[in-house]
């Protein structure tokens, strides 16, 4: 007796699938906070990049003329020539009373600027609130002490005879210690250590 020959039965196809949309892969950590940076600036990208020009250029301004405070007063301390120890002190008080007054305020004005219009504040990171302070001390020192020992340096080499008297040793040791200062703010700007201060963790925690 013959068999009928079975065809195989042709495997059901399951229905066709759309494919899913790919899932966007998140962000690293640091354009997260680049993101919420951009998000918390009050300045437009041209404001502030404008804002952090002139706050640059005050800011070397400031320590070019505290270099050449600093070499008048080694010229005018060690020079035994009556000239040049007359021209090194008044070249010296003519940039205390013109430039360096108004680099040192136009340098502190446009960092408080950058400061209150980006979302590195003013208070919310150790290292901007130390050159914060660190500036204050400094332009105050330079306006409210410094001019007084131009002033003193300048009406000495004038009289008879010539002398900057004991202004001499203070023109000394004050541009190197100004120098200081902005040899370790600039190292504050670059590495930004320290992290945040209280004042900074504080909307953290409450978001």
């Amino acid at each position: 007796m013959g068999t009928t020959p079975t065809t195989p039965r042709t495997s059901e196809r399951a229905p066709e699938r759309s494919p899913e949309p790919p899932v966007p892969a998140a962000p690293p950590p640091a354009a997260r906070r680049t993101t919420r940076r951009a998000a918390r600036s009050r300045f437009s990208p041209r404001t502030r990049k404008t804002v952090l020009l002139l706050h640059v250029i005050t800011s070397m301004t400031w320590l070019g003329l505290d270099i050449g405070l600093l070499m008048l007063s080694v010229t005018g301390f060690v020079s035994d020539d009556p000239v040049t120890r007359r021209t090194a002190y008044l070249s010296m008080n003519m940039i205390g009373d013109t430039l360096l007054v108004p680099a040192s305020l136009l340098a502190l004005a446009t960092g408080v600027l950058l400061g209150i219009g980006t979302p590195w504040g003013l208070v919310r990171y150790r290292w901007v609130l130390t050159k914060l302070v660190v500036t204050i001390i400094t332009a105050t020192l330079t306006i409210f002490a410094l001019r007084d020992g131009l002033h003193e340096a300048a009406a000495g080499v004038l009289a008879d005879p010539p002398s900057p008297g004991e202004a001499g040793v203070g023109l000394l040791a004050a541009p190197l210690v100004s120098l200081t200062c902005y040899i370790g703010m600039t190292a504050l700007s670059v590495f930004k250590p320290w992290g945040r201060t209280r004042w900074g963790r504080r909307p953290a925690a409450s978001a």
